[in-house]
């Protein structure tokens, strides 16, 4: 039995497919799982780190501001199109599975056109326009947020979670060797800071202006930046042991265990893995995605009063202020981890890798 799992671009589009193609070598001993990514993107260092093969697409996204990259995308996309049917047509897999990001369109339209079986991932509480039209012609779209029979047909939806890294449970265990590997003083509270995979300006920006109110108020912080703000943030943290810096946070089960609060942006993966991780999370959505979906997503926490989100505009003057009253105000947080914590859906990465099986034996 084979499986291509197409996508990829954030970390919040590759771990869960990594968790998806685990679940589906746990279920099919001799399964064969090929990735497709896009090159140059992080999926070509983290799936081999997984254990899987990846093959690469020159796909790439449209860029907001006028400029000369956007004029090669047409080139771009048919060269992706023509490999994309090549390594099917190598491969010859019995199902293919698209997680989002660049490279998942042209493997699933190819795919579709080919006849073989697609199962689509989505992931936001708003589809985008390519999911929406490939879904007419995929056998399932796995999702994770109610009222999605507003973009995808009804018949085809299952509600399934997305899927999150199997080390985030059981997070209270680690919670002694946590506080070692990031060698903090646990008896401070503990603020974590995720921009993201590959980082994110606003928030970073807020945190260094922050800096003295969390030493100031006896606040440890484990700060992931991402590559394009770590060396700024490195300088910012000399001589002040209460923060620690990172580009990539490689062992985010102790990040997350070592943690009282999280600031984050609202990536639907993320999202999904701070109700596995039931702790109190604030959120500054990303403007600059499609349709505003992280907006959205950060939505649908709050008005269950599971998160608290602030606007990205007003990041600078009021994230580290409302991180610092959180952290005062014990029944807030409890009630927001306590919220959080029942959203969580924690074998969604299963159900997918069902999924996947089952159309393969309906289509097969």
């Amino acid at each position: 039995m084979k499986v291509i799992i197409s996508g990829g671009g954030t970390g919040g589009h590759i771990f869960p497919a990594i968790s998806i193609a685990n679940a589906l070598k746990e279920s099919v001993s001799d399964m064969e799982i090929l990735f497709v990514g896009a090159e140059g993107r992080m999926e070509m260092e983290k799936v081999p780190a997984a254990g899987y093969d990846i093959l690469g697409l020159p796909v790439a996204g449209l860029q907001r501001r006028l400029t000369f990259k956007n004029f090669t995308l047409p080139v771009k996309l048919i060269k992706s199109m023509n490999r994309a049917a090549k390594i099917i047509r190598d491969f010859k897999p019995d199902a293919v599975a698209g997680v989002g990001g660049y490279a998942s369109a042209p493997v699933l339209w190819q795919a579709q056109r080919m006849g073989i079986p697609t199962l689509i991932q989505e992931q936001n509480s708003y589809a985008g326009l390519t999911n929406k039209f490939l879904s007419k012609r995929a056998k399932s779209v796995c999702v994770a947020y109610q009222g999605m029979e507003r973009f995808f047909p009804k018949e085809k939806i299952c509600f399934t979670g997305n899927p999150v890294r199997q080390d985030l449970f059981e997070l209270d265990r680690i919670r002694d060797e946590a506080v070692k590997f990031f060698d903090i003083n646990s008896d401070s509270p503990v603020v974590l800071a995720l921009g993201g995979s590959l980082g994110a300006r606003t928030v970073n920006e807020s945190i260094a202006g922050g800096l003295h109110e969390f030493e100031k108020n006896n606040i440890r912080l484990i700060w992931q930046t991402g590559k394009h703000y770590f060396n700024t943030a490195a300088k910012l943290a000399e001589g002040k042991p209460f923060v620690k810096v990172f580009d990539f946070i490689g062992k985010m089960n102790y990040a997350f265990s070592a943690a009282d609060i999280i600031i984050s942006r609202a990536g639907a993966g993320t999202i999904s893995e701070l109700c596995i991780v039931g702790k109190p999370a604030v959120l500054v959505p990303s403007p600059n995605v499609a349709e505003d979906h992280q907006t959205k997503n950060a939505n649908s926490l709050v008005n269950k009063n599971a998160a608290i989100s602030v606007k990205d505009e007003d990041a600078r003057s009021r994230l580290v202020a409302t991180v610092i009253e959180l952290l005062g105000n014990s029944s807030r947080a409890d009630g927001l981890k306590s919220n959080i914590s029942k959203l969580a859906m924690p074998d969604a990465a299963g159900e997918i890798a069902n999924r996947i099986l089952m159309i393969i034996k309906q289509y097969k």
